[in-house]
């Protein structure tokens, strides 16, 4: 009877194990990105989720400062990817918010220009992999600001524009380096000294009656597009996305790369530090890294690609300005600085400032 007892228990058992086995596995699993609006092609998630048995969700930023505060209030053990810019990614690894790739799972690392593989933001590519590149400039309505000259006087000089509404950026950094560009230094300055000196221009052109605020480039093409607003701060992928896609409203728009210098950027594909599926998102990372599927996304949101395997794929518009830099250009492109410590403190304390007055 004993033995009758044992067997049936563990036929029992087996029942429930083949039972629940299924319909556990049957569960799908879940991809959570954080990343930027408008710059993945929802035709790549849907590639994704095929090929992988998967569910994506995106969820969207709108500046790199609000992404760090998520990743911070508990988002790196809520997103699988991220997508930070460059100056932001020493940050994120200094904080803990990130994790080491998982090479053996991404051999489309391969893929990326030389320059993308060894960058000095993360020497080896121990915790990035470039997604999307381009530079920071201005966008304005060339129907309002008539022979402007290709420089930051469009932005900062009231005799260039003294009665269309204008704003400036929300990044401290990149402010302050348009600034210090403007003022004969370095786009990518550092020292107290230098954002002391690029505070004041800040809060000088501030007052003008003109200014509208402080405003992202998302909103600021929109506004542009709508006549609301007149000059700004933007992408070139941005401005070219929108400039593709409603040709009529940013026909009189116009994306200059300041003389003085301006911002090289690079956006990376990292995983936060506890994120729930760390494997997956290694596997995500190698997929957008395919050669079929990199020149996708840049033919969707117009952004150069880092991906030499990608490039005979591009559409034609995306291997000449505004979205790659002519070689003028690119000697007068600079990194934002990555700061830190009392540095970091510094310009975040100034930037509080500068909106508070």
């Amino acid at each position: 009877m004993k033995t009758f007892r044992t067997m049936l228990f563990t036929l029992l058992a087996l029942v429930i194990v083949l039972v629940a086995g299924p319909a556990s596995a049957a569960q799908p699993k879940k991809l959570d990105i954080f990343i930027w609006s408008q710059y993945m092609d929802p035709a790549i998630i849907t590639a994704f989720e095929k090929k992988y048995h998967v569910e994506v969700v995106q969820n969207n930023y709108g500046s790199l400062p609000e992404m760090f505060a998520k990743l911070r209030a508990g988002g790196d053990s809520q997103y699988d990817i991220v997508v930070p810019s460059n100056y932001y990614v020493q940050r994120l690894i200094k904080t803990g918010l990130l994790q080491p790739l998982d090479h053996s799972e991404i051999p489309n690392l391969d893929n990326l220009m030389s320059r993308f593989r060894n960058a000095p933001f993360d020497p080896h590519n121990k915790y990035t992999a470039a997604y999307q590149w381009g530079d920071t400039g201005i966008a304005y309505n060339t129907d309002d600001i008539t022979n402007a000259p290709d420089s930051w006087s469009i932005l900062f000089d009231p005799k260039v524009n003294s009665k269309y509404p204008f704003v400036m950026g929300t990044d401290a950094q990149v402010m302050f380096g348009a600034a210090c560009a403007y003022q004969g230094k370095q786009y990518a300055c550092t020292g107290q000294d230098n954002w002391k000196q690029a505070a004041r221009l800040i809060l000088k052109n501030k007052q003008r009656s003109n200014f509208s605020g402080f405003m992202d480039d998302t909103p600021l093409l929109k506004n542009l597009a709508r006549g609301n607003m007149a000059v700004g701060l933007a992408y070139n992928g941005d401005y070219a996305f929108d400039k593709k896609n409603n040709p009529s409203a940013f026909a009189h728009i116009k994306f200059i790369v300041p003389k003085e210098g301006a911002e090289l950027w690079v956006d990376s594909m990292a995983i936060p530090a506890h994120a729930p599926h760390p494997m997956l998102a290694n596997e995500f990372i190698n997929f957008i890294l395919e050669a079929k599927i990199g020149a996708q996304l840049s033919n969707y949101n117009s952004y150069a690609s880092p991906n030499k395997k990608s490039l005979p794929m591009l559409n034609p518009e995306l291997r000449k300005p505004p979205v790659v830099p002519t070689d003028a250009q690119m000697k007068r492109l600079h990194y934002t600085p990555s700061i830190k410590g009392d540095q970091l403190q510094f310009v975040q304390q100034l930037w509080t400032e500068i909106q508070a007055q």
